[in-house]
């Protein structure tokens, strides 16, 4: 136990530190190396989001784990697999109808706020009864997870070439003490990707992964106030993951890059510097007063160079 336990600190370590962009080529590398801890490995990391389109609705949707049954995938849309399979799992009466107005809602968020894209919404039962709580007529814990991914580029569009993927596995537990309180954890994970690559540029990769999560307690009297606290963390997470990404990332990215490549000529670079600035005020001095041989002995005098 203690040596699996270890085996998959390892794996996860490493997978840190490869590059995201080639994240399903590394896994099923570590997969073929150590495919004892296949189950735990495939659970523990983030793969990219897959879309699909739902043929009886025609809507894309995306593929993950948490639709996935055997190879099956089920669409938010019909709340059908495809390929169909039998006995597949599908969520309560209640439940779906939950899930149906989350797929409603993140579709307007991320259609407002990437103008794009696909979004995914995920819902099951958290305990094994997974039945409204009578005080109040909502619906019993649960878990979930919002699904976003935008690309860009790519398939001969002009323009840079990316992705954004977001994912936010959720878990709504019920106040056994409080019918009014629930405690709501988000777990978010965002995976960034840009690859320009021209005439002007060259190729470039730049990718990444950040992960927070966070908890909270609040009132809620319907299930659709589930939702709406939901929501409100989810839509935090994104912009707090959203700056953490700039900074983290792209502004460093930058920062390297106009440290070892400067935009301006070499001449305005040199001008830059103090002791230049210096030399060429006292050789402006000097020149006014003397001619010819005179201004090399004010710059060797100047450098500390000692007279021939």
């Amino acid at each position: 136990m203690a040596e699996s336990t270890e085996v998959i600190s390892s794996c996860l370590n490493l997978m840190r530190r490869l590059p995201p962009k080639d994240i399903e080529n590394s896994l099923e590398g570590l997969l073929n190396l150590v495919p004892q801890v296949t189950d735990e490995l495939l659970q523990r990391v983030d793969q990219p989001l897959q879309e699909a389109t739902d043929p009886e609705t025609g809507r894309r949707y995306l593929r993950c784990e948490y639709n996935r049954d055997a190879s099956s995938y089920r669409s938010p849309w019909s709340n059908k697999y495809d390929p169909p399979i039998e006995d597949g799992f599908t969520p309560g009466d209640r439940l779906r109808q939950m899930e149906e107005d989350a797929n409603m809602l993140l579709d307007a968020y991320r259609e407002v706020y990437f103008s794009g894209g696909v979004s995914s919404v995920y819902l099951w039962e958290e305990e094994a009864d997974g039945e409204a709580d009578n005080a109040t007529g909502a619906a019993g814990s649960f878990a979930g997870c919002f699904l976003i991914l935008k690309r860009v580029g790519g398939d001969g569009e002009e323009g840079p070439v990316g992705a954004w993927e977001s994912s936010h596995v959720v878990q709504v537990v019920l106040s056994k003490k409080n019918p009014t309180q629930a405690t709501y954890k988000v777990n978010t994970t965002v995976m960034l990707s840009v690859g320009p690559e021209d005439e002007a540029v060259g190729a470039t990769s730049l990718s990444g992964n950040l992960a927070r999560e966070k908890e909270e307690t609040k009132t809620f009297s319907t299930d659709s106030d589930h939702l709406q606290n939901l929501g409100v963390m989810i839509e935090a997470m994104e912009n707090t993951l959203r700056s953490d990404m700039d900074g983290l990332y792209v502004q460093k990215t930058r920062q390297i890059v106009s440290s070892v490549r400067s935009t301006r000529g070499a001449s305005a670079a040199r001008l830059q510097s103090p002791f230049a600035a210096q030399l060429q005020g006292a050789v402006g001095q000097h020149g006014a007063r003397r001619q010819g041989g005179d201004l090399m002995s004010a710059l060797n005098a100047k450098l500390g160079v000692p007279p021939s």
